[in-house]
């Protein structure tokens, strides 16, 4: 965090460290505090052993890099330039707890660029919860006394047959993916405790609340089943991404004049999941993809390709992408209006939903 803070501070951004009570998010901020403020969002956050394997590195840097590129360019630039450092994205959901600290309620526009395997546009997500479930039975000697016992692995491996079997009554978009974490420390002793950590996701937030509930009643089904005890630990929600096509539009113009062939988005099926669809529910937002190279995210290979010569073209490309889509917003009124008028029309309709569901 530091390593970005630093150069916006020595270029005169106002600095925030700590916000929404997350030790590493901070908020920079340049610019006349009555134009429209269009936030650059960086991420930094790195994956467990394997590091930068989802490019996270660039993210950041190519938030600064526009930044600084605006303040050094368009200094009398109409407009409030506010880059955001948002922590803990790959598990945390950093974003979803600064939204709900108000983070986002003053910004009219929001982007990052992520790097992948593709340049595209408006590619989606899809909302996930993660739970884990924790199992308590009784100790007992699994030979001479197992009538004293209760297994909480076979909780435990009850609830991957219960999950497995309701599979085939959800919809193709529903993903649900299961570890053991702690499956009892001997084989000739029953386990007292046991652990299992899920990830649920489903297309919309409305759709994975079906899947949270059937997937919870089967686990505590099968803790009842065994005579065992359970108790579920829900993480935060990830919302599916709303990705705002008029301002998405801009960035993709701003793409093909740098050079760069845009792809359409993929099909549903490879989706993940994003803490910026949260922050899409409360502004309008984008998060469009640059190409580094033919690798997959979350491997090695993405890993080295975020550190080379390649990553760090992306990284400039995707500097002057964000840099020159929050210099439309910030010159051409029009185009501003029509980025609010889409997220509030989407927002009145998802209100109109939610009130007749």
């Amino acid at each position: 965090m530091q390593w970005l803070v630093e150069p916006l501070a020595e270029a005169g951004f106002e600095i925030e460290t700590g916000i929404a009570g997350l030790e590493t998010a901070f908020r920079a901020t340049w610019g006349p505090s009555d134009g429209p403020v269009i936030a650059l969002l960086a991420e930094y956050d790195a994956l467990p052993e394997i590091g930068h394997a989802c490019g996270h590195n660039l993210i950041g840097t190519a938030a600064v890099g526009a930044a600084l590129a605006l303040r050094d360019a368009c200094p009398d630039l109409l407009a409030r330039i506010a880059v955001i450092g948002t922590p803990a994205e790959e598990d945390g959901g950093g974003k979803i707890i600064m939204c709900n600290a108000g983070v986002f309620d003053d910004v009219d526009a929001a982007m990052l660029c992520h790097p992948r395997n593709i340049t595209t546009v408006n590619r989606g997500s899809l909302a996930c919860v993660d739970a884990t479930f924790k199992f308590y039975g009784r100790q007992a000697h699994a030979s001479s006394a197992p009538e004293e016992g209760i297994s909480a692995l076979d909780a435990v491996i009850q609830s991957f047959v219960a999950i497995n079997a309701l599979r085939q009554f959800f919809k193709s978009d529903v993903k649900i993916h299961g570890i053991i974490t702690k499956g009892g420390s001997a084989p000739n002793v029953v386990p007292e405790f046991c652990e299992a950590k899920f990830i649920l996701r489903a297309i919309t937030v409305e759709e994975l609340a079906a899947v949270r509930e059937k997937v919870y009643a089967a686990v505590r089904h099968s803790a009842d089943a065994v005579g065992a005890r359970c108790e579920i630990e829900e993480g935060l929600i990830y919302a599916e991404r709303n990705n705002n096509r008029a301002l998405a539009a801009l960035f993709k113009e701003n793409l093909v004049s740098l050079g760069l062939e845009v792809s359409d988005p993929p099909a549903r099926a490879g989706l993940g999941s994003s803490d910026i669809g949260n922050v899409g529910q409360v502004t309008a937002t984008i998060h469009p993809y640059i190409r580094i190279g033919d690798v997959s995210n979350h491997t090695p290979a993405f890993r080295d390709a975020a550190a080379s010569e390649a990553g760090l073209t992306a990284l400039n490309q995707a500097a002057k992408a964000l840099a020159m889509t929050a210099y439309d917003l910030a010159v051409n009124p029009q185009a501003l209006q029509a980025v609010r008028e889409e997220f509030e029309q989407w927002r009145a309709n998802k209100a109109s939903y939610a009130h007749t569901s």
